[in-house]
């Protein structure tokens, strides 16, 4: 007997991976994802890389200064293009601006240079207009004292610093750790749910009487195991190469080889994680024997999940630090502290060992559940009722 069935669980696996890529809805949803996360890296790539011209009126006293700008407003800020509107005098300059022929109107009132928009500032080019107007003023001013400029500005440099890397990278860490934790809560539910449904379709159909009858129970839930994290690591691995040639080209082409270490790990985290929701998605299939019955025994893990999501969103300094040695939390808080370069290789060693104690602990638990409660009928069956029952 056990040699006829030991190779059970593969056949359950292979049963449970055809099922499926052969599905059209499971395709088709994966396609859209894709699609989706393409769409999104293009349209950050397109704003990124636009430019924005505005049109600026001048009247004959503002010339001088408008030229200026004109000529270094592109070197203030790539993205800022400014093209000048002649006018003949303040009045014009206004009545443009009023009918949006200039995006604004650059001109001096009582010795002061004023930048006049219709309804909202225009906060690009108000920023480079100012830095330009305020470099000027100053040249002109130190000339006619006859100093330099530089001995003007000395000691009043400002240098930033931020103690977590420069902002560019701050910015992808944000946008990469929200990833790992919506890319594991959606894996986790739609795997969770089909699985604990094809569970609960078995049990009621009778169908699991007759496989329990030719293979171990627990061959059966291995098999439902191992290939629902065999499909979701496979697409989340899909998932993340897109993700990955896709920022190669955006402004964060330059941050993705610093990056992929973390992003790996992420996967193994995932994978390491994954295994004890799809054990515990199994026995929650297991204790129910309707489909009503389905929305209590899963509420419980969809809650946990969702813990999991928005603690990788929330959790801050030492919170987050506790929080990655902590299972399932750590699957998604180690990868991102990794993104942060906030965590020692030692630390993220003992998270994974961590994971994988709990994870072997929970595939145990849940293997003596699922086993005394899948033949179970008549009702919902308890975790008390199934632990207690007899084989």
């Amino acid at each position: 007997m056990t040699g006829s069935t030991g190779g059970a669980w593969l056949l359950v696996a292979r049963r449970e991976v055809m099922v499926r890529v052969t599905d059209r809805s499971f395709l088709v949803g994966t396609l859209v994802t894709i699609a989706i996360i393409a769409g999104l890296i293009a349209v950050q790539a397109v704003f990124a890389s636009r430019t924005e011209t505005y049109t600026v009126a001048v009247p004959p006293a503002a010339t001088a200064m408008a030229e200026t700008v004109r000529d270094r407003a592109t070197g203030i800020d790539e993205d800022v293009v400014v093209e000048l509107l002649a006018v003949t005098g303040d009045a014009a300059g206004r009545a443009a601006v009023a009918d949006e022929s200039a995006d604004a109107m650059l001109h001096q009132e009582g010795g002061t240079w004023v930048l006049t928009t219709k309804s909202q500032p225009e906060e690009a080019l108000q920023a480079v207009v100012t830095g330009i107007v305020r470099d000027a003023t100053v040249q002109a001013n130190a000339a006619a004292a006859g100093v330099s400029v530089a001995d003007l500005q000395r000691g009043s440099e400002l240098r930033p610093e931020l103690l977590e890397g420069d902002a560019q990278r701050a910015q992808l860490v944000t946008i990469v750790g929200f990833a790992f934790g919506f890319l594991f809560y959606m894996a986790s539910i739609l795997f969770g749910v089909a699985l604990a449904n094809s569970v609960l379709e078995e049990k009621q159909s009778r169908v699991v009487e007759i496989i329990a009858s030719s293979i171990p129970v627990r061959h059966l839930l291995a098999g439902k195991v191992v290939g629902n994290t065999v499909l979701a690591v496979v697409q989340l691995a899909l998932y993340v190469a897109v993700g990955l040639v896709g920022l190669a080209f955006t402004e964060f082409s330059g941050l993705v080889t610093g990056i992929s270490g973390p992003v790996v790990w992420f996967v193994a985290f995932f994978l390491a994680g994954f295994v004890a929701l799809a054990c515990l998605w199994a026995v929650a299939g297991s204790l129910a024997s309707r489909s009503e019955d389905l929305q209590s025994t899963t509420t419980p893990l969809t809650m946990l999940i969702m813990v999991v999501f928005f603690g990788g969103l929330l959790l801050e300094g030492t919170a987050r630090t506790v929080g990655s040695f902590v299972p399932p939390l750590s699957a998604v808080l180690m990868p991102i502290r990794l993104l942060e370069h906030a965590a020692a290789w030692y630390e993220v060693v003992l998270a994974l060992v961590l994971l994988l104690a709990c994870a072997a602990l929970t595939v145990l638990v849940g293997e003596r559940i699922y086993r005394r409660s899948l033949l179970q009928s008549g009702g919902r069956v308890t975790l008390r009722q199934a632990w207690r029952a007899e084989d």
